[in-house]
């Protein structure tokens, strides 16, 4: 056979119209509306097959019959929901709540009996006439926030059947769960925190309890959000005990009498600090708040500190109070007086020419120290003041401690840097070597006399010169640098100038002679 002889073979549809027997949809609906019947008096149990139910159900819709199914339907399971609700209104007191879960429980088994006809239209069905009936939806809402009321209180309640009830609401909807429930419970919550916050604060008289206890609250309500409410409550809930604990009590708690923020702060009370800010951090304007107090505090001890007449006498004392300071805030205010820089250079004037009572003492003080060198605007005028007390005690001899002197130079470094203490470790540099000088000098002169007195040098180079050499007064002399050190007007006497003079320039010429100096 030829591809031209060859046919496509079509399967068409019937040319006449398929008669359907009028009381099809009749006889199917009382098959589907027995069945439903059954399904709520005997908990699920039907005399047909799911199989059976299913197709009647497609066969109705098939043949354009889904609008007598879905009135059916809505008018079978209207006739079972009211006897449900009839029901759950008829029980009293604490069996409320046990008998609107245990009908919620049958309607779910009957739902997912005929799960894939009626599910939906069941949910909604249950809302309109159980949950929703006037005296059923404020009954449970009462009962519901009482029970989270004798929870609060202490008392036990049955929380698997709060969370039964709960996701009820949950599956009917967002919406059900938030009318019925969620928005009257954060309504209480409110007023409740809202007394209990006024409680606390005239029995509560430390701030510090008064945080705790509202982080206790803060924590019962969470795990009262995991044990039966909707995850998305907490943020909820969390926001309305933050609110009514502490954005309402804000200025009362920082200024709280014996126990407020100032308070901690002296007495180092960082827990309570920790807990202040970590609440007030979480308000729109609490961190204000504490900016606020702190700045207000700091400006009236500040004050006190600086118009203080005794205080400014002495500036060692005037420096020390100012370390016992324990806000670095007042120090930063305080440290920007022109006095200050010369105030800091003599209390470490007096502190290294006294001496501490051991290393660890020495640490500490200078570390105090160099946090108020820190805050200093203008370090140059602190290093002039600085320079020329050290100079003095490097010159005298007067210093307790070259260890701590250096160290203190050290930690000038490190927060200064090289530029600022350069000229200072020259000055340290210059006293070493004229110690080394005047040790050589030193054993010159007993070498020289030995030799006279051994060999009777003194005899053969020059008999006038053993007593120059023997009566030698001590001599003390300092190399030092020019830039390296502070420039000021020295005032020398000097006695018997003819003797002494004659004497000393005899014996350093012969000692430059030898050392070539």
């Amino acid at each position: 056979m030829s591809s031209q002889e060859k046919r496509n073979f079509q399967i068409e549809a019937f040319k006449h119209r398929v008669v359907v027997d009028p009381e099809y949809a009749d006889k199917t609906w009382k098959i589907l509306e027995h069945a439903i019947h059954e399904i709520y008096h005997h908990n699920g149990i039907i005399t047909v097959t799911f199989e059976e139910l299913y197709r009647n159900a497609y066969n109705m819709v098939l043949h354009s019959f889904g609008e007598k199914l879905y009135s059916g339907l809505v008018s079978t399971m209207t006739v079972h929901l009211q006897e449900i609700a009839a029901s759950v209104e008829a029980s009293q007191g604490p069996l409320f709540l046990e008998e609107l879960n245990n009908k919620w429980t049958q309607h779910n088994k009957a739902l997912q009996t005929i799960r894939d006809i009626v599910i939906n239209l069941g949910l909604n069905l249950w809302r309109d006439n159980v949950i929703h009936s006037v005296n059923i939806q404020t009954r449970l809402q009462v009962t519901l926030l009482d029970s989270v009321q004798k929870e609060r209180n202490g008392e036990v309640i049955k929380g698997d059947l709060m969370k039964d009830i709960i996701k009820m609401l949950m599956d009917l909807g967002p919406s059900v769960y938030q009318q019925v429930f969620e928005q009257p419970f954060l309504d209480a919550s409110a007023t409740f925190y809202r007394g209990e916050s006024q409680r606390l604060i005239e029995c509560c008289c430390n701030c510090g309890e008064y945080l705790k206890k509202t982080e206790k609250c803060l924590n019962e309500e969470i795990d009262r959000v995991v044990c039966y409410l909707d995850a998305k409550s907490e943020v909820k809930v969390t926001n309305v005990v933050e609110k009514e604990m502490i954005e309402s009590q804000m200025n009362c708690l920082v200024h709280m009498e014996n126990s407020g923020l100032v308070d901690m702060v002296i007495e180092d009370k960082y827990d309570d600090l920790a807990w202040i800010y970590n609440f007030f951090r979480r308000l729109p304007n609490g961190l204000s708040v504490i900016r606020d107090a702190m700045t207000s505090h700091i400006r009236e001890t500040g004050k006190q500190l600086v118009i203080d007449p005794e205080q400014v006498k002495d500036p060692v004392e005037f420096v020390q109070r100012l370390l016992e300071e324990k806000i670095n805030m007042i120090k930063s205010s305080i440290l920007r007086l022109t006095t200050i820089r010369q105030f800091i250079s003599l209390f470490l004037d007096d502190k290294l020419r006294k001496g501490l009572e051991s290393k660890e003492d020495v640490e500490v003080a200078l570390d105090k120290v160099m946090m108020l060198v820190r805050y200093l605007k203008e370090k140059d005028e602190f290093e002039k003041y600085y320079k020329q007390h050290l100079a003095t005690r490097l010159l005298s001899g007067i210093s307790v401690s070259e260890d701590a002197e250096r160290s203190l130079i050290l930690k000038l470094k490190t927060e200064c840097g090289y530029q600022f203490t350069s000229t200072l470790e020259g000055m340290f540099a210059d006293m070493n070597t004229s110690q080394g000088k005047m040790q050589g000098l030193s054993w010159f002169r007993v070498l020289s006399q030995e030799s006279i007195s051994r060999f009777g040098i003194s005899r053969i180079v020059c008999g006038a010169m053993w007593p120059m050499l023997a009566d030698v007064p001590t001599l003390t002399v300092h190399v030092l640098t020019t830039r390296s050190w502070p420039t000021q007007t020295s005032h020398i006497s000097i006695s018997n100038y003819s003797l002494n003079y004659f004497r000393l320039k005899e014996l350093t010429r012969s000692y430059n002679e030898n050392n070539e100096i």
